[in-house]
């Protein structure tokens, strides 16, 4: 493999976790956000985390020192020049991730990989924004990205052999379980999950349950580690709205229609924990 130089574009929750988790396997880390307070807070959040790790004894002194020596930020998106990699990692929006894709391509050499962390927007769509379509393909981490094993590696019509074949040894380097899952709307986690979560929606809003009583059901019937609506507020009821809206649009079929109370809560600002207040109010 011969992968050795990583950016990451975004600095967010995702994007801070993707860096963090490439620096502690030993690959080289630039991350960069166009936003320089979110690049502040991504630095700080993957210190504290990293820091943490130690004193838990889950990280050694030096291997905590060598993943911080590892990693750099970015003040210009030309440190791409030295990528063999990039993972972006920005706002799921297909037009927001298709101009920085439009961008990286004509900024990044020719060897780059461009991968994006997308949820569920279409990879080929992406690919066809740049002038290097087999070198683009999805690279989806679960949050929080340091704790979860999981990676969907999701290629796009044009992706080649090649790339599909570097990317699956560096997610497995990284130490993450890669399983391969064709280019179609929410690919597979989200194709399941999201649809659970819509439809736990609907049950609080015809008034099955209550929030509180929705996610016991599922946590001690159904053995989740996290009720549906808690999980919800956990990703951003926003997220969820726009990839139950792509699942929609890209099969075209009722089963997949957001749920009202769903947009309420997203017209309010009640977007889950990182506004405060979702189906749950926190502090």
């Amino acid at each position: 493999m011969d992968i050795k130089q990583v950016m990451v574009i975004g600095a967010g929750q995702m994007g801070a976790g993707i860096a963090q988790v490439c620096a502690q396997a030993g690959f080289h880390v630039v991350i960069y956000d166009k936003h320089v307070a979110s690049l502040n807070n991504g630095m700080k959040r993957i210190h504290t985390f990293v820091q943490r790790a130690f004193e838990k004894e889950r990280i050694t002194e030096k291997q905590r020192d060598e993943t911080l020596q590892r990693l750099q930020r970015a003040e210009k998106v030309e440190a791409v020049e030295k990528a063999d990699i990039v993972i972006e990692a920005v706002i799921e929006n297909m037009d927001a991730k298709a101009a920085i894709f439009k961008e990286l391509d004509q900024l990044a050499p020719a060897r780059t990989i461009l991968a994006s962390n997308t949820s569920s927007l279409p990879i080929t769509k992406l690919a066809a924004a740049t002038n290097r379509p087999d070198r683009v393909i999805g690279m989806h981490f679960m949050n929080p990205v340091p704790i979860m094993e999981l990676v969907e590696i999701i290629r796009g019509l044009q992706t080649s052999d090649e790339t599909y074949f570097k990317v699956e040894q560096m997610a497995r380097a990284l130490h993450k379980t890669p399983v391969t899952v064709a280019d179609f709307p929410g690919f597979v986690s989200n194709r399941i999950l999201m649809p659970m979560i819509n439809e736990a929606i609907y049950t609080l809003q015809e008034g099955v349950a209550t929030a509180e009583d929705i996610d016991t059901s599922m946590k001690l019937g159904m053995n989740h580690p996290m009720g549906p609506l808690t999980l919800a507020d956990f990703i951003g009821l926003d997220t969820c709205l726009y990839i139950m809206e792509v699942l929609h649009e890209g099969f075209s079929d009722s089963k997949y229609r957001p749920c009202p109370l769903l947009k309420q809560y997203v017209q309010a600002g009640w977007l889950g924990k990182k506004t405060g207040r979702g189906f749950y109010v926190y502090t």
